[in-house]
């Protein structure tokens, strides 16, 4: 089993599918509409549009444990997303990163140590993962790197199925 085989919803309702991305890198990122680090969508917008054509998705996942920090409904959220960064990248439904009920998407995520060695639960929002095509977890970002890091970069062009 691997990250595209897990069953999550999209946020605007039904199946995420995250099997039609196999073959694609993926990069997943926990995100929220009211944190000091909400700016990286504009960034994160910016990697879809680069990458998009040489085989990279970005999948925002909402969450609302930090701080509570994305308390909207998933209309909120998109329109927030859309309106205020042009967000046309996917986005999931909103579900816990952490503890008893993590989604089993973030089961399968957290094992993956980020480059200071952390493994574990998600620290914070806009925290990122790196899924290679084949599924694998090829990488671990904290919150803070964002999505113009040359190592991150440097991570997505080492995945890229093209």
């Amino acid at each position: 089993m691997t990250v595209f085989d897990v069953q999550i919803d999209a946020l605007s309702g039904g199946p995420a599918d995250l099997d039609r991305y196999r073959g694609r890198a993926l990069l997943v990122v926990n995100v929220a509409s009211r944190c000091g680090l909400t700016p990286q969508y504009a960034g994160l917008q910016a990697l879809a549009d680069a990458y998009a054509g040489r085989g990279l998705t970005v999948l925002g996942v909402p969450c609302n444990q930090f701080a509570g920090q994305e308390p909207g409904s998933a209309a909120e959220i998109e329109e927030f997303c859309q309106v205020n960064y042009g967000v046309t990248f996917p986005l999931t439904e909103k579900v816990d990163v952490n503890g008893p009920d993590r989604h089993p998407l973030y089961a399968a995520l957290v094992s993956t140590p980020d480059a200071e060695g952390h493994t574990g639960d998600v620290r914070w929002n806009f925290e990122k993962f790196l899924v290679a095509p084949d599924g694998t977890v090829a990488a671990r970002f904290g919150p803070q790197v964002t999505p113009e890091d040359p190592d991150l970069r440097a991570a997505i062009e080492k995945v890229l199925p093209a």
